[in-house]
């Protein structure tokens, strides 16, 4: 009988239960908010690199946020293997982890495309207090 399955990890019975499946489902499901955390934040460290670091370099940055972005892939597909129900393969892109992760990167990616665009064909720096 596998006490880990979805829904019926109920923690006074797993508690009372001293089966190593037990604590075995007791153990993944207190792993779910920490790996949801370290999920976002490393989706915050992007974006905080991508768009709030002080920099003039422009491939610098880019380099840089497209490897923290391959960092925060490893731990949004890793947070979203602990999130699967059951041994179903294609559930993963339907996990919680790897949907923020595909909004998030959806979303920073037109932010930094029009950001660069902007920067590029109008200049917003330019001081207009000397005409």
């Amino acid at each position: 009988m596998d006490l880990c399955v979805p829904g019926t990890c109920d923690g006074r019975a797993l508690l009372e239960t001293q089966a190593p499946e037990a604590t075995e489902c007791l153990l993944v499901e207190m792993a779910k908010p920490v790996a949801l955390m370290l999920c976002t934040a490393a989706l915050c460290a992007v974006f905080y690199t991508a768009f709030l670091r002080p920099s003039h370099n422009f491939e610098q940055d880019l380099w840089d946020a497209l490897t923290l972005l391959s960092l925060a892939a490893g731990v949004c597909v890793t947070s979203g293997m602990l999130f699967r129900e059951g041994n179903d393969e294609s559930a993963l892109l339907r996990t919680l982890p790897v949907q923020m992760f595909l909004w998030v990167v959806g979303v920073m990616t037109v932010m930094f495309a029009s950001a660069w665009f902007l920067e590029t064909h109008f200049i917003l720096y330019r001081d207009v207090r000397r005409f």
